[in-house]
């Protein structure tokens, strides 16, 4: 019990720490949202690039009060990618105290590759996925036997589609950090994860058929990055396992 860094606290420290933790996310959330209401608007022109890219220069807004919720939609995206780091870290100085100094030494790099793992597919998303999502879609409108169909997207809809892109990615490219992480604490072996792959790859077309739009383009352009993470994660688990025998192998033959 020497190696952990506090005492064991009472029940009531504990949902004290948990509040003063809360407070400085909300904290976090409130200044990041005050200031991307600020730059709402060129927020939203960002988050529109990829449709106009598409060859798509209209979008409406069906509602009176419409363009005041899209502005506020907005911001609160942007703050939580922006506050996320911050969500992060008071997390991590939550659980800290009640792990062992070993405990932190090997939790610390999953910590530090979550933002980057997150802005990663986040990246993709925006890049990537969302050009080629939204030009297969709207490549569907056109002449119609003398009838012209034309694609009017309405701004609170596009921001739902894009917004579930971003955020779908963001959080399926932290599948190695999952994966490494139930592995370290025992929960699974590599024999486990690696005999799995089958449920692995129904796993990634049913998790993209939930976070992207219903097409099947949109779903391969996430479910086909997932196979590919779970492929990355296993290589991964398999080098650090054969670190982890190296270094009890030399801590056995030191001791001896």
């Amino acid at each position: 019990m020497s190696e952990i860094d506090d005492t064991q606290a009472p029940l009531l420290d504990h949902l004290i720490e948990l509040r003063k933790r809360l407070l400085w996310c909300v904290a976090a959330l409130a200044v990041a949202f005050g200031g991307s209401l600020y730059f709402a608007r060129e927020i939203l022109r960002i988050l529109v690039a990829p449709l106009k890219s598409a060859g798509q220069v209209t979008i409406i807004n069906t509602e009176v009060f419409g363009g005041f919720f899209v502005e506020i939609k907005v911001a609160f995206f942007a703050a939580l990618m922006i506050a996320f780091p911050v969500i992060a870290n008071q997390l991590w100085q939550f659980v800290a105290p009640g792990l062992y100094r070993k405990e932190k030494r090997a939790l610390l790099p999953f910590l530090l590759a979550t933002p980057l793992l997150f802005i990663a597919g986040a990246s993709m998303a925006y890049f990537v996925a969302i050009p080629v999502a939204l030009k297969y879609l709207l490549g569907f409108q056109g002449d119609l036997g003398g009838v012209t169909q034309q694609a009017l997207p309405d701004v609170g809809n596009y921001l739902g589609f894009i917004m579930q892109f971003i955020f779908g990615f963001g959080i399926s490219f932290l599948l190695p950090v999952l994966l490494m992480l139930l592995e370290h604490a025992g929960i699974l072996t590599y024999e486990q994860i690696k005999g799995a792959w089958r449920y692995a790859i129904v796993a990634a077309f049913a998790v993209a058929a939930v976070l992207t739009p219903p097409d099947i383009v949109s779903q391969l352009l996430l479910a086909i990055p997932l196979i590919g993470l779970y492929i990355l994660s296993l290589v991964a688990i398999w080098f650090t396992r054969r670190r982890r025998t190296k270094l009890a192998t030399g801590t056995d033959i030191v001791a001896e």
